[in-house]
């Protein structure tokens, strides 16, 4: 995760306490000063700025509370947390009325520290998502490496990714909507890979095949002898993922009983192995999936209510490829240089682009890579055209859209022209076979083999 933090303390030894205290809770990007005065020029002078800065209250050379002020007058969207020897409600008061998001009295627990930084982080995310809804930020990643897998030039996608990254930065349990196909798991992978807990474990867990009767065992893990079977000790889902994130895919298949053992480890955030006594606490983060219509399952008392508002701290929905066609040859050419790897490069024709572009690709992404593949296998290392193409793309109204699509400036083929006139004219009598051979002036047989040569019957 790339939070950028300054620490601000003139007594080394604790700048160098506070700065372990980060290290130890994932915090990379760190920044500390024991000089006030040349951490306000960097951010006034070089208009440096930082998500997070941690400033002591009492410093010799300027006050904690001065550099406060110049903090938020310059860079207004750093979250600043006072920290003090000096445990007086007074000047907590003081820093909260001179914008301090936090204030912290020595010696800090490790606890208390983590809790304050990741709750600033949270009300940072929170008000970063309300600034994307009103477009007053640039859809652009601070941290791309990890939502490099999934490729797009669509604003809706942009606008998904730049939400996901925020929300990376908290452990809020998130839920991810969109029909199948769409790459909610690939979305899932890159959250947790802009994550504090991307050096542990991504468990992916398909809820729809999970047994009612096994949910315990599999998620909570048993011990030997707590049920018939049971020969040793075993670990379950929750243990495995412990410091890192699990994936709940399918949620929306989830059996109703399930669902109040899992609310009740997020409502907690502990669980309890089958035939033990002592309680484990859920150091994980949680992400869902799921293609159904939560509102209509929760309507039908299919979906418990409490668990999906449990579930949905931060909501990202991934639209369909028919409504990101412009993502359409990019993912095309990605599929293709994939599958051709160490083989020569294939090719997609301009008809061939035009139909996949045409279509409406109900299966998404999963789909669109089948096809390309199974194309590219079929045209022997040729371009892929339209004839490699499934027979299901090859429907009426995707080639009669690609046919009256304006061409480029350039020599056109005569077989080319007379197709786009003859699917014209064919198109205008509203598809009508014996008018269209009457305006065309070719006999109906005629018509029915250029349009059968077409893809059409």
């Amino acid at each position: 995760m790339d939070t950028e933090i300054l620490i601000v303390d003139d007594d080394r030894d604790y700048l160098d306490i506070l700065r372990g205290k980060l290290l130890s809770a994932g915090f990379k990007n760190i920044t500390a000063m024991d000089d006030p005065t040349k951490a306000a020029f960097l951010i006034e002078e070089n208009n440096v700025s930082f998500d997070i800065a941690l400033i002591d209250m009492t410093m010799p050379e300027m006050g904690g509370l001065t550099l406060l002020e110049i903090i938020k007058t310059t860079s207004p969207r750093t979250e600043c947390i006072m920290v003090t020897a000096i445990n007086e409600a007074r000047v907590a008061v003081e820093c909260l009325k001179k914008g301090a998001y936090d204030y912290l009295v020595k010696p800090i627990s490790q606890e208390d520290f983590v809790f304050s930084m990741r709750r600033t982080l949270e009300k940072k995310r929170l008000l970063d998502i309300l600034d994307i809804e009103k477009g007053k930020v640039l859809l652009q990643l601070s941290n791309p490496t990890p939502f490099k897998p999934i490729l797009t030039r669509s604003k809706n996608v942009l606008r998904v990714l730049k939400e996901a990254e925020l929300h990376a930065r908290s452990d809020v349990p998130i839920l991810i909507t969109g029909e199948s196909g769409t790459g909610k798991e690939l979305l899932a992978r890159a959250i947790h890979m802009a994550s504090l807990r991307s050096g542990d474990r991504f468990m992916p867990v398909n809820m729809a095949n999970v047994a009612g009767s096994l949910f315990e065992s599999e998620f909570f893990g048993h011990t030997r002898g707590a049920f018939t079977g049971a020969e040793n000790n075993r670990a379950g889902y929750l243990e495995h993922t412990s410091g890192g994130t699990l994936f709940l895919d399918e949620i929306g298949n989830m059996l109703p009983e399930m669902q109040g053992k899992l609310l009740r480890v997020l409502q907690d955030g502990e669980y309890t192995k089958l035939g033990a006594d002592s309680h484990r606490r859920a150091d994980i983060r949680f992400i869902a999936a799921t293609n159904a219509d939560l509102d209509r399952q929760m309507n039908k008392g299919m979906f418990r209510r409490d668990l999906y508002y449990r579930i949905r701290g931060g909501w990202l929905h991934l639209p369909p490829l028919r409504d990101r066609q412009e993502d359409i040859p990019l993912l095309a050419k990605q599929f293709l240089k994939s599958h051709g790897s160490g083989k020569k490069r294939v090719e997609i024709d301009e008809e061939a682009i035009c139909l996949i572009m045409a279509y409406h690709w109900p299966g998404n992404i999963r789909e669109l890579k089948s096809v390309i593949q199974s194309a590219a296998n079929l045209s022997q290392g040729a371009p892929i055209s339209a004839g490699v193409l499934p027979d299901h793309l090859l429907k009426k109204k995707s080639i009669l859209k690609c046919a009256n699509r304006t061409e480029p400036a350039s020599i056109v083929p005569l077989a080319h022209i007379e197709k786009r006139h003859i699917l014209s004219v064919y198109e205008k009598t509203g598809l009508n076979k014996s008018q269209a051979a009457r305006l065309l002036g070719i006999g109906l047989n005629t018509l029915r083999r250029r349009l059968k040569s077409y893809g059409i019957t």
